[in-house]
């Protein structure tokens, strides 16, 4: 059944009943946000303090195994409160539909498994579907373990309420290639503006499914790694399934590490590449131009090259 109902209850009371997040989601209407074109393609950037907490967040391993896992229901603060989500029928495993306290969206929810396991995409993808449906109104996604993920040791979906990423609605932008149709199901790669950006749409679940899985099947898991480096984005409308996947090449862009003037503090995850560019430093939202997020793009995500040499792959595999 749809969850629209218990989620937004959910909001009601613990924006009432827990200071943090009320102060943070009452903060967002202060929030600051400028928009920067990139080859015709509308970025918002956002100076959003309370987000250094996951800017900055230290995610390597010690780091990891030295801190308490703040998705574990045993190390949540006691005033938050969740909605279980089940599955497939997986009572023994549901997730806890939770209100995130340092928001980016008006409405934003951090969706994690009950059992502490490692983010990692493949075998949940179904998940991710059907949570789309059931949370009317919000757009789904996914951060992998080293693509912006605060807690790459439990697995968790985030959510925000739809109309607020530029990629929902500007699209057209990005000059998508059709690469693959077959039955409800189609397949495009953005030629323009995003690069390492696949993008499915379809209106039958288990077709999206397998041709996710089929993408998957195809991408590079470097050494030490879980899964190989990506986002998605997903979100239902007008019985229609559209995902964004965006195929990484590194964690953060070399302006994260650099001194001086040079810095911008800025780990880019699913929200900042569907458009909304996180800035919690206020000389970062500043000074930022079309030209960083250009260069923070081009670094961060595969080449429009090797996006083309993925999707002749993708073909070939899908057309045997």
């Amino acid at each position: 059944m749809p969850y629209i109902k218990e989620t937004e209850e959910l909001f009601h009371q613990q924006l009432s009943s827990w200071e943090q997040a009320g102060n943070n989601y009452k903060a967002l209407e202060g929030v600051v946000a400028k928009e920067i074109i990139v080859e015709g393609f509308p970025f918002k950037v956002q100076f959003n303090p309370a987000r250094i907490v996951s800017s900055a967040a230290k995610v390597d391993t010690k780091s990891i195994q030295e801190r308490k896992c703040f998705l574990c229901a045993a190390n949540r603060p006691a005033v938050q409160r969740g909605v279980e989500y089940v599955f497939n029928g997986d009572v023994k495993n549901p997730y806890t539909i939770l209100v995130n306290p340092f928001p980016i969206f008006p409405r934003h929810l951090t969706i994690p498994q009950i059992a502490h396991t490692d983010q990692k995409i493949f075998g949940r993808f179904g998940a991710m579907l059907d949570l789309a449906v059931n949370l009317e109104g919000y757009t789904l996604f996914y951060n992998g373990p080293k693509c912006g993920a605060s807690a790459p040791d439990h697995f968790h979906f985030q959510a925000g309420n739809r109309g607020f990423l530029p990629i929902e609605e500007h699209q057209d932008s990005l000059g998508l290639e059709k690469l693959y149709r077959d039955g409800s199901t189609s397949l495009y790669a953005a030629t323009k503006a995003l690069n390492g950006l696949f993008v499915i749409e379809s209106v039958i679940a288990n077709e999206a499914e397998t041709l996710m899985n089929t993408l998957y099947s195809l991408l590079e898991i470097k050494d030490g790694e879980v899964e190989p480096m990506l986002n998605i984005l997903c979100w239902y409308d007008k019985n229609k399934w559209s995902i964004a996947i965006f195929i990484r090449s590194k964690h953060r862009p070399s302006h994260y590490f650099a001194e001086g003037d040079s810095n911008i503090l800025i780990s880019p995850a699913s929200v900042d590449l569907g458009g909304v560019f996180i800035t919690p430093l206020e000389k970062d939202f500043e000074k930022i131009t079309s030209k960083e997020i250009r260069e923070i793009l081009a670094e961060i995500c595969i080449s429009f090259e090797e996006t083309a040499i993925l999707a002749k792959n993708i073909t070939n595999k899908l057309e045997r």
